[in-house]
């Protein structure tokens, strides 16, 4: 007699994160049913760790069983140094996604009048291996 297995692909449904912005804090929304990511507005935390250690490690989660594409939306006006640090942890999920063979794509939506902040989405492209699109948005 031949043992027969059946390969069931179990797919565990995570919660998305849902943060409206503030002055402060950005605007986020994950969401693992869509695949489809929001970091949008200000990130002026004093502590950015305790506000982002959350979205890196449902990122994580969300690494091992991903849709079949996932775009991350980044739109800021202005981040500090402490945010910035976070936010190559989230690129750094990313790429081992990337590396996982997921389809990834990273939008920097930008000011097209803000040098500052498309240098900054150029920088961390060159930092990860993760695909980026700048996009200026008219102001």
């Amino acid at each position: 007699m031949k043992n027969h297995y059946l390969c069931v692909k179990i797919i565990h449904p995570m919660e998305n994160i849902e943060i409206n912005g503030t002055a402060r804090i950005p605007t986020v929304h994950l969401n693992a049913q869509t695949g489809v990511l929001l970091l949008k507005g200000v990130s002026i935390l004093e502590n950015a760790s305790d506000f982002y250690t959350p979205i890196i490690d449902w990122l994580g989660k969300y690494a091992a069983n991903p849709q079949e594409k996932t775009i991350l939306n980044i739109e800021l006006e202005y981040f500090n140094t402490s945010s910035s640090k976070c936010f190559l942890g989230i690129f750094k999920k990313l790429e081992t996604m990337v590396k996982n063979n997921a389809n990834v794509i990273v939008n920097w939506l930008y000011d097209a009048n803000d040098d500052d902040m498309l240098e900054a989405g150029e920088n961390y492209q060159s930092i990860v291996n993760v695909p980026f699109q700048m996009l200026p948005i008219a102001s």
